[in-house]
């Protein structure tokens, strides 16, 4: 193995674990926020649901920048050449219940808030089976 070939592998496990934290940071925001609709759902305080919105909106800056981090991830999987990643990643969490506040919007979100935790999972361990592979 060269040396320009070890120094793109490491570049790659560099960006590849950037992308891995911001996934799981994502992930640790999007679980407190499910946490919280559920409380919302059982207990339908107003200050329940305003967390739950707190917690989204900072699911939301981490999935954009776990996005950021998964395309440097991708750049530095295509100069290795025998390596190829695709990870889909759909637009999460584009909704807010705030305004449509009651039983059912809030059991809708939380059916959107699972199939988000569902996406970053799957993002999470793709990137984790790469970075297996790059050690």
């Amino acid at each position: 193995m060269g040396i320009q070939t070890e120094k793109e592998r490491m570049e790659a496990r560099i960006a590849g674990e950037k992308a891995l934290n911001s996934l799981l940071q994502a992930q640790e925001r999007l679980r407190s926020a499910r946490n919280w609709g559920i409380y919302d759902i059982l207990r339908g305080k107003f200050l329940s649901s305003l967390i739950k919105q707190k917690r989204i909106r900072e699911t939301q800056m981490y999935i954009s920048q776990a996005r950021e981090d998964l395309r440097a991830f991708g750049r530095e999987l295509r100069d290795l050449k025998d390596l190829d990643m695709q990870l889909e990643t759909r637009d999460l969490l584009g909704f807010a219940d705030l305004f449509f506040d009651g039983f059912l919007a809030d059991v809708l979100m939380q059916k959107r808030i699972q199939d988000a935790l569902t996406d970053l999972n799957r993002a999470t361990e793709k990137v984790r089976s790469i970075l297996r592979r790059l050690s």
